[in-house]
């Protein structure tokens, strides 16, 4: 006897599964809000001149790199302390933070934020080195023994715990059900929680102290005793951080500015 299967025939039927499904859909799509968080009777902290909340947030960061004219034209010869060296990439780093809000209500849809937090950053650069008889990274004991020209990487880290100081513009929509989107942009100071000596013993040294420009966007979900904010946002840097006089020999003069950028996922709760 033929064995039934039940994949084979839910496939046979796919199209009319899934218009049934987007029906389906579409047809609670109305009550989702007030279903799933529950009716909210006030408009709760969106009344108040002033409010407060805490968010935890994830983010992705990198250094943004320009080599310096000389590394660009570079002469492979002896006299080029960075002649060994073919490329400096910096890479992208997991790391997280979290801090509090503070908000200034000016109007239903515009208002003032004031988020502090403290996040924790790593930096990780891939620097390509040439194989060649003189090794300036002093990283490969058996450099002799390969052919000239071929190439190794080295990763250089360092990590920071850095105090973020954002104040941000908000402009929302209009509130729909228990929802509303929104989109914010301001500025930031930082500062680095250890000292300029600490920092010195890193292979790319960097200075403690960025102003950054930040933008983003989210939306607001309405529960009954609160609001919860998914969002995410983009910071990038304005100062160049590079200290060239106490990073490595070999990179000092390929390097001419280093900035930072991030990208942050926020979870809000207000």
């Amino acid at each position: 006897m033929q064995t039934t299967h039940i994949w084979n025939k839910l496939n046979l039927r796919r199209n009319k599964v899934v218009l049934l499904g987007l029906v389906f859909f579409l047809a609670v799509l109305p009550t989702f809000g007030q279903g799933m968080f529950g009716m909210t009777s006030t408009s709760g902290s969106d009344n108040r001149t002033l409010s407060y909340g805490f968010f935890l947030a994830a983010h992705t960061s990198t250094l943004r790199l320009k080599y310096s004219d000389a590394f660009l034209n570079q002469q492979a010869n002896e006299t080029n302390l960075f002649a060994s060296v073919r490329s400096i990439e910096p890479k992208f780093s997991p790391g997280f933070s979290l801090g509090f809000i503070g908000i200034l209500r000016f109007h239903d849809q515009m208002s003032l934020l004031f988020t502090p937090k403290v996040g924790f950053y790593e930096y990780k650069t891939d620097v390509t080195y040439f194989y060649s008889p003189i090794d300036p990274a002093n990283t490969n004991s058996n450099v002799a023994s390969f052919p000239e020209g071929e190439t190794y990487v080295t990763e250089y880290a360092s990590e920071e715990t850095v105090v973020e100081l954002p104040l941000l513009f908000k402009y929302r929509s209009v509130r729909f059900n228990n929802t509303r989107m929104y989109w914010l942009g301001g500025a930031s100071y930082q500062f680095r929680t250890k000292s300029q000596d600490e920092a010195n013993v890193d292979d790319i040294v960097l200075t403690g102290q960025d102003f950054s420009l930040e933008a983003g966007m989210g939306f607001e979900i309405y529960f009954k005793y609160f609001k919860f904010a998914p969002e995410i946002r983009f910071s990038h840097g304005l100062n160049n951080l590079y200290q060239a006089e106490n990073t490595r020999p070999e990179l000092r003069d390929a390097i001419s500015s280093i900035k930072k950028k991030s990208i942050t996922i926020y979870l809000n709760f207000q």
